[in-house]
């Protein structure tokens, strides 16, 4: 269906523009498209109007079927008129019912009818008025909507970062915690690492000398350490820095710097004149008993922290039993070699015969312990040597031994062999001390006789260098040990000697070694023994006992007491 008007005035353009929209709402073009269309056609209308002519305004409604049909609106000028300014004007709109467009659409040239047709052009606009306005409510709605979700999505965010602060602060909680127990255990683990390391030695001058090694430079940049030697140390203010002194004096910690150190248990004092720039802690090395000395040491950094500073006062607390325990022992060690020293006996001189003792403490102990040597004359004239080693270590060991070398000497008075000596010392330790059991080997040595007499009871057999420089082991059967259980009677055995001879009496720690046994340290005593030369026996036998010794114990932490009496025939 197509229809066209012609427009020349206004008339024409406003009974157009009315039967347009009469036919677009006839087709079923939607209230919206309607009056977008008829807006859009008065905007030509008017512009035609202005150009002036004669427009030919045709409305062509088309479609297979219903629901698919276009409205086609064309403004275009009439023909033979000029095409100068004359721009053609055309739209399409969707039209649902093409084949309902009627021919009532037209306006007649009555006022009334044109007048009532302008009033009803206004509809479409109403109508889209309504649905603006209903549009308008529900956009107010979705605002007032939006805006309670944004509020809502506000809250949220804001609950979302409230937690996400609380969880942030219990990951640092966490993590400060985590740090400081780790920090707990490796200063646990430390002062358990050093305090085996500071009770290893009992040597007081090995232990402050460990002291530097175990703090620096994890714990401290510098050590040092004051040990007081009697009363008046303390009172020495020109060697040490004040706090120091301080510390002696009180038996408090100290800190002296150049600001607060706000370590717990600690006295803050000024800086040291000694060093203004350099932070000093200064802990006091206190036992039960005294103050032994004062431990100063400067941080590793700027300061110290305070449980590093805790840590440090404990380690000097177990520092200063460590170097109290080894002071005591060396107190005890050396009362005690002294009184080893004064068991044993000083060697007399004999016409034809050299004699050479050596004893050497163990290393370990208190140095005292049940080896002696002793030599002696009898009545006839005869030179009495032996030498003996008392089971177990320590003074009771010191003890028997002591007693057993007076009563051999008190034996020896009334002669006897050496197998005689040693079978009545075996029945006194046995009736003497049951429990406790010993090693001897006597030689007897004549002055007019190129004879030896020898026995042993449980002891390393006596070596003989001849004088050509072999060396023999004496090892003929001996007595078993003193003091065992059992009667014996040990028996004697004799050696002819010539001039230039040798005989080695010794304790088991010079030869024995517990990884390899006696006998390797037997063979390496004879070798020893036959490495001088011709002369040098002759010479100088207290040389010669030194340089035996050297090698024998340069492999050996000696871990037992040594003895060695070297028994010379001149030439």
């Amino acid at each position: 269906m197509t229809r066209t008007w012609q427009i020349g005035a206004v008339t024409d353009a406003a009974r157009a523009r009315i039967a347009v929209a009469r036919l677009a709402a006839e087709c079923g073009v939607p209230t919206v498209e309607r009056a977008r269309l008829a807006a859009a056609l008065s905007g030509w209308l008017r512009q035609c109007l202005t150009k002036g002519g004669t427009w030919v305004l045709s409305l062509d409604a088309t479609g297979p079927r219903a629901g698919e049909g276009t409205l086609h609106v064309a403004l275009t000028p009439s023909p033979g008129a000029e095409a100068a300014d004359r721009t053609p004007w055309a739209v399409t709109v969707p039209c649902p019912e093409p084949g309902r467009a009627s021919d009532d659409a037209a306006v007649t040239e009555d006022p009334a009818d044109l007048s009532e047709a302008l009033l009803g052009a206004d509809e479409d606009t109403a109508a889209v008025l309504d649905k603006l306005a209903e549009q308008e409510e529900l956009a107010a709605f979705h605002r007032e909507e939006l805006h309670q979700t944004n509020q809502g999505v506000l809250a949220l965010h804001a609950e979302l970062d409230a937690a996400g602060r609380a969880q942030r602060e219990a990951f640092a909680a966490e993590r400060r915690a985590r740090n400081e127990a780790e920090d707990a255990r490796r200063r646990l683990t430390f002062l358990a690492d050093a305090s085996p390391v500071l009770n290893a030695s009992l040597n007081h001058d090995e232990i402050v000398r460990r002291l530097p090694q175990l703090l620096v430079p994890r714990y401290a940049r510098s050590v040092d350490v004051w040990l007081f030697d009697d009363e008046d140390d303390r009172r020495r203010p020109a060697a040490h820095p004040a706090a120091a002194v301080r510390a002696a004096r009180t038996g408090r910690p100290q800190y002296a710097a150049d600001h607060p150190g706000g370590l717990p248990g600690v006295d803050d004092q000024p800086p040291s004149a000694l060093d203004p720039r350099r932070p000093l802690l200064c802990v006091p090395l206190l036992t039960r008993r005294a103050a032994l000395g004062v431990l100063t040491l400067s941080p590793p950094g700027e300061r110290w922290d305070p449980d590093d500073a805790v840590m440090l006062i404990e380690l000097a607390r177990r520092a200063a039993i460590a170097i109290d325990n080894a002071r005591r022992f060396e107190h005890n060690r050396d009362i005690a070699e002294t009184l080893q020293r004064a068991l044993l006996t000083d060697l007399p001189a004999t016409p034809g015969l050299s004699l050479a003792a050596r004893y050497l403490p163990a290393t370990h102990g208190l140095n005292i312990g049940g080896d002696w040597y002793d030599a002696f004359r009898q009545r006839d004239g005869s030179l009495i040597t032996v030498i003996g080693d008392v089971t177990g270590h320590g003074l009771h060991a010191a003890v028997m031994m002591s007693q057993l070398r007076t009563a051999l000497r008190a034996y020896a008075v009334d002669g006897g062999s050496p197998g005689r000596l040693l079978t009545r010392l075996h029945g006194f330790l046995h009736h003497l001390q049951p429990d406790l059991y010993a090693t001897a080997v006597i030689a007897r040595f004549h002055p007019d006789e190129p004879m030896l007499t020898w026995a042993a009871a449980g002891h390393p057999p006596p070596v003989l260098r001849l004088p050509d420089g072999r060396v023999r082991t004496l090892d003929a059967k001996p007595g078993a040990m003193l003091g065992i259980p059992l009667k014996q009677e040990i028996a004697d055995h004799t050696e002819r000697l010539a001039p230039g001879s040798t005989l080695a009496l010794y304790t088991d720690g010079l030869v024995e070694r517990r990884a390899r046994g006696i006998d390797p340290g037997i063979e390496r005593l004879a070798a020893a023994l036959g490495s001088f030369g011709p002369a040098e026996l002759d010479a100088d036998l207290e040389g010669s006992a030194d340089r035996i010794l050297n090698p024998l114990l340069s492999d050996s932490e000696r871990d037992d007491d040594v003895c060695l009496l070297l028994c010379h025939l001149h030439r």
